[in-house]
């Protein structure tokens, strides 16, 4: 009987063992499914804001470079709901574009135009929009989509802006320009909210290094890369007359160059191995080119350990990059560093090439001849204008040190921001245009504003100087 007992004990056991490791098992799969459930439940999400900062044909490459950033993201499995793009949609369907409803980035490049949202367009183009959609404030935005990034602490953002930009501001192309600080004050709200885990920004604008020197904080998980530095120029590309040029029906540059660097590299590398700081590398050597004159310096701010990630995680990654070989033949592009104009003289060029391209004695070529002047016009009433802002606040002897004073690396631009928001939209509301001149002489307003210049005295002498100088009708 006790043999009977002992056996049983012993098949009990065993069937317990049994058992045991059935259950653990089943413990495990459930364990593992419920992490899958979870991890699927928190997966993190790529949330992008695309912005054009202005309009106008003479300004074709900034919606062509956000056209394209919306392709690459696109291809790389992106979702149109989590892409946000703010372009004032002015030029594919423009009378001076000979290929209607097509926008190329590059001389032989396909139509980047095709299937981008137009979530805020014309006017919706503004500040007030662009910075509830930052914070995902729905109520925030007036007219178009209402959409907005509605991310969570998981989740990644990518923002990247091109345009016309000056010491401490980003243009826009309705109502007043973006200011640094108030840039700086919807990313702090933003981390607050601890609404993403971590973001890149990507920023094409002259002395765009300004908008974060001084300013970005390394503790709230945002890593900045910036076409300039705070001081200098971002240039065009694809060219009119430059190399390699635009189709000779298109008179206007197709790119910016830190851009088209960073997406071209982005078109045909596995972003899935590729990290930040390897695209930063080469975006930088194809910018800063010793023997270009006044090329300019791809500059990092931020928390710079974020460059080890992939881009992958802001970007996503197109499958048909999954086989790129360093020694495919396409790599050798991104070495190659096109012709560049400044910002500031893209315009000019634009015109100039309208009116030589112009037939000989007619209506077209005297249209041409009057825009040119127009444009030329325009710039000698803004010299004269700030100069004579300087003059009437300061005295004539201060103008080469208001026009001059660059603050030492790792300062901000300005102590007053609020001034400087004050004088720079009040001399861009009196004297600006749709080639963002003027933008070029922000520093000169943030050096007021240190050296404590009364507001009302300076906003007075900038709607004399605007007034007085004649500017074309």
């Amino acid at each position: 009987m006790m043999c009977y007992y002992r056996l049983f004990v012993l098949l009990a056991l065993s069937s317990f063992v049994v058992e045991s490791r059935h259950l653990k098992g089943n413990s495990y799969e459930l364990s593992s499914f419920h992490r899958s459930r979870t991890n699927a439940t928190i997966e993190p999400k790529i949330w992008a804001v695309l912005v054009a900062g202005s309009n106008g044909f003479v300004n074709y490459r900034h919606q062509a470079d956000i056209c394209h950033a919306y392709q690459n993201l696109k291809n790389g499995g992106v979702e149109d709901e989590n892409i946000i793009v703010f372009m004032y949609d002015d030029i594919a369907f423009d009378i001076e574009n000979s290929r209607p409803g097509v926008i190329i980035n590059k001389p032989d490049g396909d139509n980047v135009y095709k299937g981008v949202p137009k979530d805020y367009t014309g006017e919706d183009v503004n500040v007030d929009n662009l910075l509830a959609a930052i914070l995902g404030n729905k109520t925030g935005v007036r007219g178009g989509s209402g959409k907005v990034v509605e991310s969570g602490p998981n989740d990644h953002i990518f923002i990247y802006y091109a345009d016309h930009g000056g010491a401490g501001i980003l243009g826009m192309p309705s109502g007043v320009d973006l200011t640094a600080k108030d840039l700086m004050n919807t990313l702090k709200k933003k981390h607050a909210a601890k609404s993403y885990k971590s973001m890149v920004i990507y920023v094409e604008a002259c002395e765009s290094g300004s908008i974060f020197e001084g300013l970005l904080p390394k503790n709230m998980n945002i890593y900045a890369i910036t076409a300039a530095n705070a001081n200098e120029s971002s240039w065009g590309t694809y060219c009119p007359g430059e190399f390699p040029s635009p189709p000779s029906d298109l008179d206007t540059c197709l790119g910016d160059l830190f851009s088209i660097s960073w997406m071209e590299d982005s078109d045909i590398h596995d972003l899935r191995k590729e990290t930040l700081d390897q695209q930063y590398q080469l975006v930088r050597r194809r910018t800063a080119v010793d023997d270009m004159v006044g090329a300019s310096h791809v500059m990092q701010y931020g928390n710079k350990t974020i460059a080890k990630q992939f881009v992958f995680n802001y970007m996503g990654a197109n499958p048909k990059n999954d086989y790129y070989s360093p020694s495919s033949s396409d790599d050798s592009s991104l070495t190659t560093t096109p012709s560049i104009v400044s910002q500031h003289d893209a315009t000019l060029l634009h015109f100039w090439h309208k009116f030589r391209n112009a037939p000989e004695g007619s209506p077209k070529k005297t249209e041409a001849h009057k825009l040119l002047m127009d444009e030329l016009s325009l710039r000698k009433h803004i010299d004269e204008s700030v100069n004579q802002i300087i003059s009437v606040v300061f005295g004539q002897e201060k103008v080469p040190e208001m026009l001059n004073t660059v603050q030492s690396a790792g300062n901000p631009l300005v102590h007053d921001w609020d001034c400087f928001k004050m004088l720079v939209n009040s001399f861009k509301k009196q004297c600006g245009s749709t080639s963002r001149y003027e933008m070029k002489y922000s520093r000169a307003f943030a050096n007021m504003c240190n050296a404590g210049v009364h507001i009302n005295h300076a906003t007075l002498a900038i709607t004399q100087a605007c007034s007085t100088n004649s500017p074309p009708p």
